[in-house]
């Protein structure tokens, strides 16, 4: 982490981590799992494992402020069934970085982003199913939560990737906007939050890394505010498309680097 100071940061480099600081914020509010483009830019900027200690206090951040714009509609019987997967999850990802160099997790941060790629594509065309969210009380519901839980808990912990793993279960779980946005809130700050000890245990987060949070998390603000304000306007269909494109660009990427 001793290279990662602001001193050691080009002003291009500063800017685009800025950017992707900002849609940190938007996606807390507005779309959720568009900060995979956020990921792979502080991937590509950073260390890939520092850039994962970096991103998860600004995405603390963002999750903060969703929590307080979407608080009431959160649901959580789902978020109840979750939270023991997600453990494990992350524990088995904690566990993957303690062996796990720099090239490995930029490649597996690569990897994930394309496998989410192709989550946010299924995700789209499961959103149609009319499940409701109590769902989770049933057989199948239970092992569909605890699926999804694990690789959720796993990919959040190694790349701070499980939004669209989790934009998928919701969705496909027959959340509308307002419970989705509320649910997903709640499960991020909480899962976040438990991730930092363990991100602080292997040297990911120390104060060279909260030196550049503190001066990127003031673009995470008005990054929410915008989403908060284009919730109700964004054309949803041709972000989503922006998104994957960026993706799967990121991914590429650093599968390449």
């Amino acid at each position: 982490m001793n290279t990662m100071t602001l001193w050691h940061i080009s002003t291009w480099e500063f800017a685009a981590l800025a950017a992707a600081a900002l849609l940190v914020g938007f996606s807390k509010t507005a779309v959720s799992g568009a900060n995979t483009v956020s990921l792979a830019i502080f991937a590509a900027v950073l260390p890939a494992r520092a850039s994962t200690g970096v991103l998860l206090p600004l995405l603390i951040v963002g999750d903060v402020l969703a929590v307080l714009t979407y608080r009431r509609h959160a649901h959580w019987p789902t978020l109840w069934r979750l939270f023991p997967a997600v453990a494990a999850g992350v524990v088995l990802g904690t566990l993957f970085l303690v062996w796990a160099d720099d090239g490995a997790v930029r490649t597996s941060i690569g990897a994930i982003l394309l496998l989410m790629t192709g989550v946010t594509l299924w995700r789209r065309r499961a959103a149609g199913q009319d499940e409701e969210p109590d769902s989770v009380v049933t057989r199948t519901g239970r092992v569909k939560a605890r699926s999804y839980g694990v690789l959720g808990g796993f990919t959040t912990m190694v790349a701070n990737a499980g939004g669209p793993v989790m934009s998928m279960y919701l969705l496909s779980a027959g959340f509308r906007k307002l419970g989705f946005l509320g649910t997903s809130a709640f499960f991020f700050l909480i899962v976040n939050v438990s991730k930092v000890p363990f991100s602080v245990g292997l040297g990911l987060i120390d104060g060279h890394s909260l030196l550049l949070d503190a001066a990127l998390a003031a673009f995470v603000v008005p990054g929410a505010f915008i989403g908060k304000w284009a919730v109700n306007r964004i054309n949803q269909r041709l972000f989503e498309r922006l998104v994957i494109g960026a993706t799967i660009v990121g991914g590429v990427q650093l599968l390449l680097r």
